[in-house]
C-alpha cells in the first residue's frame, strides 16, 4: 500500500492531503524512462568502446594468434628462400656446368602467375594485405621447388649417363706396371723396325713377357677377336660405346671370344709376338668416332701422377717401334 504525504496548511491551520496529479506522474515516468535510456545507451556505448565481451576476447585472441601464425608462416618462407637460393646456385654453377647441362634462367625459375587474379577471393578483410601477400609468396615457393626437383630429376639422369660414361672409356693402362719391362715406343713419328723408316706409330708399345695379361681398360663388348687384320696378329677390339674403341695387338692368346660382354679389368688375353712384331708386346691404339688418337690420355684410372710423369716422358721419346 502506498503511503499518503500530507502538507500543513497555515491558512486553515490543519494537514492536508498531497493530491498528485495524474499529468505530472506521466512526465515524471516518461522522464525517467528517459533517463534510463539514456544512462543505458550511454553504458553500452562506453563499454563497446573500451569493454570486451568475453566472445570479443576470444575472437581478438583468436586473430592475434593468426597474425603471429602469418609472421612464423613469413619467417619459414624466408629460410626456405635462402636455401633454395643455394641450391639453385649450386645447380646452376656446379652440377649442371659439370654434366655440361644449360643453367636454368633467373626468369624462369622466378616467374610469376600472370592474368587472372588468383587471389580475388582473398580481398576486402582487415587483413587481407598480409594474407594475399603471404599466399603469392606461397605459390611462388611452390613452382620454384617445383622447377628445382624438375632440374635435379635431369641431373641425376645425367649423373648416371656420367657414370655409366665413366665406366665405358678407356681408362686404365691395359698392362700393370709390375708387369711391364718398358714402354717401348709412345703414340707419334717413331723409327719402323723392319725398315728403319721413320713413319707415324698410331699407338703404344708395353713390352712385356710372353703370357703376361692383358686388361680391358674400360666396359665395352668384343667386337673383334681374331687375325685377320694386316700387321696386328692376334688381337681384340672392344666397342665402349660414345664412339670410342680399344684395340690391344700381337697377343699370345686371347681370353674372351666375339660378342662378349666384359668389365673394365678383366683379363681379355696375354702378350705375345704374333703379327708384325719385332718381339713380345702389346700394341696398343684408341680410336674415337673411327679416328686413332693419342692412348695417353686415357690411363688417368690407375696411374699416380708421378706413374704419369714417367709415363709420358718415355712415350715422348722419339725412338724405334716394336712393330
Amino acid at each position: 500500500m502506498s503511503k499518503v504525504k500530507y502538507y500543513y496548511d497555515s491558512d486553515t491551520l490543519s494537514y492536508r492531503k498531497i493530491e498528485r496529479k495524474k499529468r505530472r506522474t506521466i512526465k515524471y515516468a516518461l522522464f525517467f524512462l528517459f533517463a534510463a535510456a539514456l544512462f543505458g545507451f550511454v553504458v553500452v556505448f562506453i563499454g563497446s568502446q573500451y569493454l570486451e565481451s568475453p566472445k570479443e576476447k576470444a575472437l581478438k585472441r583468436e586473430l592475434s594468434n593468426m597474425q603471429i601464425q602469418f609472421n612464423l608462416l613469413n619467417k619459414k618462407m624466408d629460410d626456405a628462400e635462402t636455401v633454395l637460393a643455394n641450391v639453385e646456385d649450386r645447380d646452376n654453377n656446379i652440377y649442371r656446368l659439370y654434366f655440361e647441362a644449360n643453367p636454368i634462367p633467373e626468369e624462369q625459375r622466378r616467374a610469376g602467375f600472370g592474368g587472372v587474379n588468383r587471389y580475388s577471393k582473398l580481398q576486402g578483410y582487415d587483413n587481407s594485405k598480409i594474407i594475399t601477400e603471404t599466399s603469392k609468396r606461397l605459390d611462388v615457393l611452390q613452382k620454384q621447388i617445383v622447377v628445382q626437383s624438375k632440374s635435379l630429376d635431369e641431373i641425376v639422369l645425367l649423373a648416371e649417363e656420367k657414370e655409366k660414361f665413366l665406366a665405358t672409356i678407356p681408362a686404365i693402362q691395359p698392362v700393370k706396371n709390375e708387369d711391364l719391362a718398358r714402354v717401348a715406343s709412345g703414340y707419334g713419328y717413331r723409327t719402323d723396325p723392319f725398315t728403319k723408316a721413320r713413319k707415324f706409330h698410331y699407338g703404344m708399345d708395353f713390352t712385356a713377357s710372353r703370357g703376361t695379361p692383358i686388361y680391358a681398360s674400360g666396359d665395352g663388348v668384343v667386337i673383334r677377336a681374331d687375325n685377320n687384320s694386316t700387321g696386328y696378329g692376334n688381337h681384340i677390339r672392344i666397342d665402349h660405346g660414345y664412339g670410342y674403341v680399344s684395340l690391344y695387338a700381337h697377343m699370345y692368346k686371347y681370353n674372351v671370344r666375339k660378342n662378349q660382354k666384359v668389365q673394365r679389368g678383366d683379363i681379355i688375353g696375354f702378350v705375345g709376338s704374333t703379327g708384325r712384331s719385332e718381339g713380345p708386346h702389346l700394341h696398343y691404339e684408341i680410336f674415337k668416332d673411327d679416328e686413332r688418337i693419342n692412348p695417353i690420355h686415357f690411363y688417368y684410372g690407375s696411374l699416380t701422377a708421378e706413374e704419369f710423369d714417367k709415363l709420358l716422358e718415355h712415350a715422348s721419346l722419339e725412338n724405334q717401334s716394336l712393330d
